[in-house]
């Protein structure tokens, strides 16, 4: 089968739909299915060999926090001309409500068409008046998958119609084995932090009160950060006493990515709200990292209600506190929710996952020819 898929967000910026992008396109090629993707990327890019650049990104707030979209004439020449030349069997588009290439790719094409939302939305009066507009778009989708319930309530609530629930993929073997950072976790313990740093809802300013509280009672922990964002803001919510303590990363390679998930003691989730699977947690279960996360649905869901990792109330540094200190006390715990994270990640990996995509895309493909350019 030849699939067409359109990720909306920049290529070179981490985030959880683009490893989703990714992770699906390399499992859709290991099953043998010819796979080309469109993304923002800049034309010197440096991309894999099945991703088409769609031009600059540009960053716009959008579900609190700042996307990189592409969105415009030359963009969508360039989707269109990508769909003309790539004569796929069946287009998968992702966030198509998102103003960006999936919303361009479902005006211009014709033909089987299968969705993917990602994001939990809160109700939005944008939305709500770009209905209409949206509308003509979203009506070509033939087949439309939630990667949780999240996602699902908000199509239900945005956009009508229903969506087949298919959670996000890791590949698990990439995850299992790496070398820590040197130096890493050490003897006074390690929590670790992976997400934007300056985006609100991932909680940084939280787990940072947490391991002041920490830090004041066990003088040889560390807090390992990796991420986007602004060093000295970060440092100045800590008190100068143990600033010298928290080792800041900045964005990372994906190599080391999985190198910083092997760092720590425990894995920090402080993330408020606005995440509908929680990708980040998916990665540390794969790493064998002990988990501690906000107790948003999300989470909730991804660590089986608390057997997967431990939960504490969203928003209070003294609960993440208490939590990772227990763990940090306890090691036959830590290795115990390893080991459960661990089975139930596997029914995650993505030679699972990529075949329930395909039996979607098998569903809608019969109804209808090739993709075709819309005239």
């Amino acid at each position: 089968m030849r699939v067409g898929i359109v990720c909306p967000y920049a290529w070179d910026v981490p985030g959880g739909v683009r490893e989703h992008v990714s992770g699906l396109a390399e499992a859709l090629m290991d099953l043998g299915h010819e796979v080309s993707v469109i993304a923002p990327a800049d034309d010197d890019a440096i991309l894999p060999p099945y991703v088409v650049p769609a031009g600059r990104a540009v960053p716009v707030p959008y579900n609190g926090s700042i996307a990189r979209l592409s969105f415009g004439f030359l963009s969508a020449g360039r989707v269109r001309r990508w769909l003309k030349d790539g004569n796929f069997d069946v287009l998968h588009v992702h966030e198509p409500a998102a103003p960006s290439l999936s919303l361009l790719a479902c005006w211009v094409a014709d033909g089987p068409i299968v969705a993917t939302m990602h994001a939990a939305l809160p109700r939005s009066r944008a939305l709500h008046a770009a209905g209409p507009i949206l509308a003509s778009a979203l009506e070509k989708i033939s087949g439309r998958i939630a990667v949780a319930e999240a996602a699902r309530s908000t199509l239900v609530e945005h956009m009508g119609g229903d969506a087949v629930l298919i959670p996000n993929g890791v590949n698990v073997g990439r995850y299992e084995k790496a070398e820590p950072l040197p130096g890493f976790p050490g003897t006074g313990g390690t929590l670790g932090f992976l997400g934007r740093m300056d985006e609100p809802r991932k909680g940084l300013d939280i787990l940072l009160a947490a391991f002041a509280q920490l830090a004041a009672e066990r003088p040889g922990l560390r807090l390992l950060i990796a991420g986007r964002g602004d060093p000295d803001d970060v440092l100045s919510q800590v008190p100068a006493a143990y600033r010298d303590r928290v080792v800041l990363l900045g964005e990372v390679s994906d190599d080391d990515r999985v190198r910083m998930l092997h760092s720590v003691d425990v894995f920090c989730a402080p993330n408020t709200g606005g995440e509908s699977f929680g990708y980040v947690l998916v990665e540390a279960m794969a790493s064998g990292a002990p988990i501690v996360a906000s107790d948003i649905d999300a989470f909730r869901q991804v660590l089986r209600d608390g057997k997967a990792g431990e939960l504490f109330e969203t928003g209070n540094p003294a609960g993440l506190a208490a939590a990772a200190g227990r763990l940090l006390d306890d090691p036959a715990h830590r290795a115990a929710l390893a080991t459960a994270a661990a089975a139930a990640v596997r029914e995650l990996d993505w030679s699972v996952i990529a075949r329930d995509v395909v039996r979607v895309y098998e569903a809608v493909v019969p109804a209808a020819g090739r993709v075709a350019v819309a005239l």
